[in-house]
């Protein structure tokens, strides 16, 4: 055989091999629909988070945002018992769902147009705003503009809580960033840092943990919409989602969720938020 026709053999089974991998899809493209329909899912969560996303010491998961992904999953087709919950701190959250690492997340994800940049939303299913959390005894600390005067303020690495409070309200804040709220929890009981500040309904369930500990102060200064974050164009899973979430907001499973889980730790009149359909 030739040279010349080994080389044209081994041109056009690279061009078939190519032509197939542009055609096939491979596993690499399934999308969360496809999974759903194949039984499974993976759903990114928090870990750490008491009252909305909480692994327990014997490996159950608890809490609004799990009950939240529970419900849209059985829309889906999956059963409770075919969810494998993935943890998914903040910072990775983007990058987890580009990566394929989950189908969706849902883990107190404020919806941003820098993060629909990367990543679509469905949702939102709840409306949070942005709190301080500091100790029981503590009595400087009233409201957000009491952290001026160079107070250390905590939140994690990868949010923008604690920032915007420096832009905003207290210039002269000393920022510490940590890798999960528990590690801010801690620092704080600890005296480490003066207060920490992240949505309302999240630092609610660690006061919860602590009672007699820990409270919140003054009122919320910001409005966050908590979405469903999945990869960017999958427009079919992101239209299944939406409905799921209508379908929760009507039947009541939202509220008694919410009830369930956060109730007990927040007063709150409970509205549904319109979803957005872009």
């Amino acid at each position: 055989m030739s040279i010349n026709r080994i080389l044209r053999l081994g041109i056009g089974a690279i061009a078939v091999t190519l032509v197939a991998t542009a055609c096939g899809g491979g596993s690499d493209a399934a999308t969360a629909n496809d999974h759903a329909r194949a039984g499974k899912l993976t759903i990114g969560i928090k870990f750490d988070q008491p009252g909305l996303g909480f692994r327990e010491k014997d490996g159950s998961f608890h809490g609004y945002d799990v009950e939240i992904a529970k419900y849209v999953a059985g829309k889906l087709g999956v059963q409770p018992g075919d969810i494998t919950f993935k943890e998914t701190p903040s910072a990775q959250r983007e990058s987890m769902i580009m990566n394929g690492d989950v189908d969706f997340i849902v883990a107190t994800y404020s919806i941003t147009d820098a993060r629909k940049e990367k990543v679509d939303f469905a949702g939102p299913y709840f409306v949070a705003g942005q709190g301080l959390l500091v100790k029981k005894e503590n009595t400087d600390i009233t409201r957000v503009e009491s952290l001026t005067g160079n107070k250390k303020l905590c939140s994690v690495r990868g949010s923008t809580p604690a920032q915007n409070v420096k832009d905003h309200y207290a210039k002269d804040v000393q920022l510490v960033e940590l890798d999960t709220y528990s590690q801010c929890i801690e620092s704080l009981r600890s005296g480490s840092v003066d207060a920490v500040t992240t949505d309302d309904i999240i630092l609610a369930g660690y006061a919860g943990q602590a009672p007699g500990e820990l409270k919140l102060i003054g009122s919320t200064f910001t409005t966050e919409k908590y979405g469903i974050g999945l990869k960017k164009g999958d427009q079919k899973t992101r239209a299944k989602i939406n409905d799921a979430i209508e379908d929760m907001f009507a039947d009541g499973s939202w509220q008694k969720a919410f009830e369930d889980t956060i109730g007990p730790l927040r007063d709150s009149t409970l509205t549904p938020p319109a979803v957005d359909r872009y």
